[in-house]
């Protein structure tokens, strides 16, 4: 068990050999785990305070002139920079790298107010924008590793609390930015799970197979650019899916598959996520229960999308 901020947070200091990397807070070092890159090189690490718009003008100062930045805060305060994203960094293809902590309601005590559960769809409507969302802190990692030579921004929402770690480094070379991964293959249903949620669609397959039925599960960490040639793949192969995300239903990486179907074929599909409504104060499995995000529930979705056949 790990926390993908953890994953981050190590990426920073692998990425610290180059030094054009260099690493922006806004107050919350501790928390997205930069804090490891500021003590080792205090002098390429830039403390914003909480001034998240600031913060990403200064990276795309930053990137303007030759240097690789790495701005971190927590998810839902990057939503008060989505302007500044938009015009300072995006607009221009400025190749500022955000990462948002603590997204979704996973996030658990803090309540609604702190959990972010549109991010992922705010930053997947801007052009040339990568938005990932991994599930592990070995694929965080890696992943973030990757972002170091990419040319384009990118948005990457990261959790507080731990996860099952479901990667080791033998398989890195398997984990790439835009590539869907494919955890266990089945005929029956396809489950398409990003974040938090990739470990509790492999529990729901599990529970499936005891009713017979094979199902496939896709670590979608990649929201833009979705791997349409795995949805596709998928799709034929298994004739239903269901997306498992804790994230709004609506925007994110159900919003992004629903989108591709609509344009491609018919096959059922089936959103798992926050329905339209705010989160609650709650322990973490506690709201993955509450807001039906759990295996159980990702189960009776699967059901649903294999009635529909």
């Amino acid at each position: 068990m790990a926390a993908t901020r953890d994953g981050y947070g190590q990426a920073l200091l692998d990425l610290a050999v180059n030094d054009k990397v260099v690493v922006l807070e806004a107050d919350l070092g501790k928390s997205t785990k930069s804090l490891h890159f500021r003590k080792e090189h205090p002098d390429r690490t830039i403390s914003c305070g909480i001034g998240e718009q600031n913060m990403l003008l200064v990276a795309a100062g930053l990137a303007s002139s030759g240097y690789i930045p790495f701005a971190s805060t927590f998810a839902i305060f990057t939503e008060r920079a989505f302007e500044q994203m938009r015009n300072g960094v995006a607009r221009p293809g400025l190749a500022v790298h955000v990462c948002g902590s603590h997204g979704g309601t996973h996030t658990g005590t803090d309540g609604s107010s702190a959990q972010s559960i549109e991010d992922l769809a705010i930053y997947r409507t801007l052009p040339n924008v990568t938005v990932l969302h991994p599930c592990d802190d070995v694929s965080t990692r890696i992943l973030t590793k990757q972002l170091a030579v990419s040319k384009q921004p990118s948005y990457m929402r990261t959790a507080r609390n731990k996860t099952p770690v479901l990667y080791d480094d033998i398989e890195a070379g398997t984990i790439q930015i835009g590539k869907g991964i494919e955890l266990k293959s089945g005929s029956d249903v396809a489950i398409i799970a990003c974040g938090v949620l990739v470990s509790e669609a492999l529990k729901a397959a599990d529970q499936l197979k005891q009713q017979g039925i094979n199902t496939t599960v896709i670590d979608m960490h990649t929201i833009k650019p979705l791997d349409t040639a795995l949805v596709d793949k998928v799709s034929t192969r298994c004739g239903a899916i269901v997306t498992a995300e804790d994230h709004s239903v609506i925007g994110g990486l159900g919003g992004a598959v629903a989108e591709h179907l609509s344009s491609s074929n018919s096959t059922p599909l089936e959103r798992v996520g926050v329905k339209d409504r705010f989160g609650e104060s709650g322990q973490a499995d506690e709201m993955l229960e509450l807001m039906e995000l759990s295996a159980p529930h990702i189960v009776k979705a699967a059901q649903r999308a294999i009635e529909r056949k």
